[in-house]
């Protein structure tokens, strides 16, 4: 190791005692100087405002503060929190012939399925979307020899401990049970990881939160509008020109929601009456945002 003219290696330095030191070098007064203006965040929120304050002078962009955000929220929330109630969940009972449920896995376009026996307290594992190709490739197919284990965690799980159980355990789904061992819901890791990086911005993504209704670009037959599914019916009407009405209901994703019967599935496109909507976002929750147009009223003197 070369030495410097004192005789001590680079790394060392000689203290005013005459005793060899290798402790880094005191900080410089404008670091110090620094310190003292901007102390080292104490707590969590103290660290959220550097963070928002980092983001106001451009050192970090928005998504980024809000997955930041977002793994911070992931810490504070449990697995029933944002599972998917278990009367909104797509389960498959094996009990039945498959020609029953088939169309369920069809038009929800799930990979993965609970499936029960009989009652929705009785899951008894978890089908791969995917494991139904072999029935139609092969003569004899039993559906109870495809299920993969179900993994059962309790309501209060965290979902930071739940992520890295998914993770470690390479397992996608868990079924969310209650204090009496029933079932609850269900919960996914890509529940998890959406209250992290939020819902995939796209060209129908609203500029202002206050922006309930806009009118976004022609149409076949018109200009098409881009709604929030909390938006009231009455607004609704007032904007579209419409009367809309329903007893139960006080917003156009609720009246939607009712009309069809179900929860709204992103993708789906249905008419009602002379309007046609399409779902832009939705969860297995609620519809968030809808596409909607008018029709052209039918030519009665056509006929």
């Amino acid at each position: 190791m070369p030495l410097r003219n004192n005789g001590f290696p680079p790394n060392m330095q000689e203290h005013p005692s005459g005793v060899k030191s290798d402790a880094k070098p005191h900080r410089s007064l404008f670091e110090r100087l620094t310190a003292l203006i901007s102390p080292i965040p104490e707590n969590r929120g103290e660290l959220l405002e550097v963070l928002q304050d980092a983001h106001e002078r451009n050192l970090i962009d928005a998504d980024a503060l809000s997955m930041i955000e977002g793994v911070f929220q992931v810490s504070d929330l449990c697995a029933g929190d944002i599972m998917v109630p278990r009367a909104q969940m797509d389960a498959i009972d094996i009990t039945k012939p498959i020609e029953e449920w088939m169309p369920t896995v069809l038009a929800t376009a799930h990979s993965r399925f609970p499936a029960i026996e009989g009652n929705r307290d009785k899951v008894i594992g978890i089908l791969l979307a995917k494991d139904l190709l072999r029935y139609y490739a092969e003569e004899s197919f039993d559906v109870r020899d495809m299920l993969r284990p179900a993994v059962f965690i309790p309501e209060s799980k965290r979902l930071n401990v739940l992520l890295r159980d998914f993770r470690a355990n390479h397992n996608h789904m868990a079924i969310v049970v209650d204090e009496y061992s029933g079932v609850a819901g269900l919960i996914t890791i890509e529940d998890v990881l959406e209250q992290i990086v939020g819902d995939i911005e796209d060209e129908y993504d609203f500029d202002e939160a206050e922006d309930n209704i806009l009118a976004i670009k022609a149409g076949e037959f018109g200009p098409k509008w881009r709604i929030k599914a909390l938006t009231e019916l009455e607004q609704f009407n007032e904007e579209l020109g419409t009367d809309l009405q329903h007893d139960d209901v006080d917003t156009i994703g609720g009246f939607v929601a009712s009309h069809l019967g179900r929860m709204p599935h992103k993708g789906d496109v249905f008419d009602i009456g002379l309007l046609r909507f399409e779902v832009l976002r939705a969860d297995p929750r609620q519809v968030h945002v809808l596409l909607v147009e008018k029709l052209p009223a039918p030519d009665l003197a056509a006929d």
